[in-house]
C-alpha cells in the first residue's frame, strides 16, 4: 500500500500484542521493578482482560519521586491514570493519533469489540509507518469554527477519497473512512449549535443516523437519513427545544453539503422525532402491517446509530426490535420478497443490460442492480438471526456465527458486495472529477472486458443469494 494510505488500515495490524499488566492493587515499586527489568516506560492496569488505566515512568517521576513520597506506602491505584483511553482494533491509525494528539499522550489501549485490552501503539510507532499524516484533516475539522469551515472541509473529505479510489485502499475501509469523518463534520456542527444557539439543549434524548450512514457505508452520494429518540418524561419546553434544534442541525447540515433525504427521513420532520415509547408504538405498527412504505420504513431505521445523546435510548429500542421479531416473521418474509423483486440486469446468454435510453443510456444502475439486494437481504437475515445493528459485512460474519451462512458463502458474498460497490464509488469519484453529479449509475461503455466479466461475476451471485432468500422464506407461496 502506498505510504500516504498507511493510515487508513487498522490498528490492530500494527500494534504490539505483547502488554504487560497489572492489577491497580498491586504495590508500587513491584511494578517500577518490572518496568526497570524490562527496559518499558509504561504498565497498563487491568481488571480481568478490561483495561482500566496506566502507568508510566513520568507518573512516577512527577506524581512520586518529585514530591518525595515514599514509594513503598503506595499501590498502583493512587497514581496511575485512569480511565485508560483505547481505540477499537478494527478502526483506523489516523483515529488512534488524532486521540493521541487530543488527549495529549504518547500511548493507546487497542481493544476488541469487548472492550478486552488486546495491544498497545504508540506515536512512534504509527509516525514510523509514514512520514505524511491525514489525520490533520480530524484535526482541522475539531477546530472549525463556521458552517462555512465545515462545508470547505465536506468537500475535502470529498476530494480526500475520489484520490484515494483505486490506490490500494479496500472499499470496506473507504466506506467507514467516509463514515468516519462526516460524523466528525456533523459532531463538530451539534458543538458550534450547542455553544451558539443551543445553550439550553436538554439531554435524555439521541441523534441517530439510519440507513448506509448506519451501517457506515456511506458513499460520495449520501444524502441525510436520521431520527431523534427522546425519553418519555421530558416537558414541552424540552421537547420545543429539541424540535428546534432538529430544525437547525437539518439545515446547518445542507448548508453544509449534506442534501436532505427525497423522502423526508429527517430528524426535523415529526415522523422521525419521537418520543421512546412512540418510536415503539411505530416499530410495532411497521411489523404487525408489512405494507412497502412500513417495509421500508423499518429497514431504514433498523440500521440506527447513535451519533449523539444518550444510547440507551438506542439500545431499548433495539432490544424491542428483537423481541418483537421474535412473532412477527411475516414482516421479515414479506422485507425478503421486496428484496427478490430486484433483478439483476443480466438478459440473455448471459449479456448485461444497460439502459437503452433516456439520460442514463448505456449507464447501469449498480446499486437497484445488486448492492440493495446484498444489504437488505443480509439484514433480513441477520434480524432473523437477532442481530440489529452493524454494517453488513459485521452481519456476514454474524450469520456465520449462527451456522445460516459457510465461510466461503459468506466470503463470496462480501467480495460481490465490495465489487459492486467499488465501481459505483469508482464513477462516483470520476463524476465529480469531471464536474458532474454523482449517482448511482455506472457507464458499462468505461469498462474493460475483464471489468465487465468482474460485474457480471458479482450480480451472478447477487442472484444466487437471492435464490438462497426465496427458498428459505418460500417466498414462491408468498402472494
Amino acid at each position: 500500500m502506498p505510504e500516504a494510505n498507511t493510515l487508513f488500515m487498522p490498528v490492530g495490524n500494527f500494534c504490539r500484542r505483547e502488554v504487560v499488566c497489572c492489577t491497580a492493587d498491586e504495590p508500587l515499586v513491584g511494578v517500577a521493578e518490572i518496568m526497570r527489568s524490562r527496559n518499558i516506560s509504561s504498565v497498563v492496569v487491568c481488571s480481568g482482560p478490561a483495561p482500566v488505566g496506566i502507568i508510566t515512568d513520568r507518573d512516577l517521576r512527577n506524581k512520586v519521586v518529585s514530591r518525595g513520597i515514599d514509594p513503598n506506602t503506595l499501590s498502583v491505584r493512587e497514581i496511575m491514570n485512569a480511565p485508560l483511553v483505547t481505540v477499537g482494533e478494527e478502526e483506523f491509525l489516523f483515529e488512534a493519533l488524532y486521540r493521541m494528539s487530543r488527549h495529549g499522550i504518547h500511548r493507546i489501549g487497542v481493544v476488541d469489540s469487548s472492550g478486552n485490552l488486546v495491544g498497545i501503539i504508540t506515536d512512534s510507532d504509527i509516525l514510523r509507518l509514514q512520514t505524511r499524516s491525514p489525520q490533520q484533516m480530524v484535526r482541522d475539522i475539531e477546530e472549525a469554527g463556521t458552517i462555512d469551515e465545515l462545508k470547505s472541509l465536506h468537500e475535502r473529505v470529498q476530494g480526500l477519497v475520489i484520490h484515494l479510489v483505486g490506490t490500494g485502499v479496500s472499499t470496506r475501509d473507504l466506506g467507514r473512512l467516509i463514515a468516519h469523518l462526516n460524523d466528525r463534520i456533523q459532531l463538530r456542527l451539534i458543538v458550534l449549535l450547542k455553544a451558539t444557539l443551543f445553550t439550553d439543549l436538554p439531554g435524555k434524548f439521541a441523534y441517530v443516523v439510519l440507513g448506509s450512514e448506519g451501517r457506515r457505508e456511506q458513499t460520495l452520494t449520501t444524502d441525510q437519513d436520521n431520527a431523534i429518540i427522546y425519553a418519555d418524561d421530558l416537558d414541552s419546553t424540552a421537547l420545543a427545544r429539541i424540535e428546534e434544534f432538529s430544525r437547525e442541525l437539518t439545515d446547518g447540515l445542507i448548508a453544509i453539503g449534506i442534501p436532505p433525504c427525497p423522502g423526508g427521513i429527517m430528524a426535523k420532520n415529526p415522523q422521525w422525532r419521537r418520543s421512546l415509547g412512540e418510536w415503539i408504538e411505530a416499530i410495532n405498527g411497521w411489523l404487525a402491517t408489512p405494507t412497502p412504505e412500513n417495509i421500508l420504513s423499518g429497514s431504514m431505521f433498523f440500521d440506527l446509530r447513535t451519533l449523539y445523546g444518550e444510547p440507551s435510548l438506542e439500545q431499548e429500542l433495539k432490544a424491542h426490535i428483537t423481541r418483537r421479531l421474535g412473532f412477527q416473521s411475516m414482516f421479515l418474509r414479506h422485507a425478503a420478497g421486496n428484496v427478490v423483486r430486484f433483478k439483476t440486469p443480466i438478459g440473455w446468454f448471459g449479456h448485461l443490460r444497460a439502459e437503452s435510453d433516456g439520460e442514463h443510456r448505456g449507464e447501469l444502475d449498480v446499486k437497484k442492480a445488486g448492492i440493495f439486494a446484498i444489504t437488505e437481504g443480509i439484514k433480513v437475515l441477520a434480524l432473523e438471526a437477532g442481530v440489529v445493528g452493524g454494517g453488513t459485512i459485521e452481519r456476514l460474519d454474524a450469520l456465520v456465527a449462527a451456522g445460516i451462512f459457510s465461510r466461503s458463502r459468506a466470503d463470496d458474498l462480501e467480495t460481490c458486495f465490495n465489487t459492486l460497490v467499488y465501481f459505483r464509488l469508482r464513477s462516483q469519484a470520476t463524476a465529480i472529477r469531471e464536474g458532474n453529479k454523482p449517482t448511482n449509475f455506472i457507464d458499462l461503455e468505461h469498462f474493460s472486458r475483464i471489468e465487465k466479466g468482474r460485474l457480471k461475476l458479482a450480480l451472478e451471485g447477487v442472484e444466487a443469494f437471492q435464490e438462497f432468500l426465496t427458498l428459505r422464506f418460500h417466498l414462491n407461496l408468498l402472494h
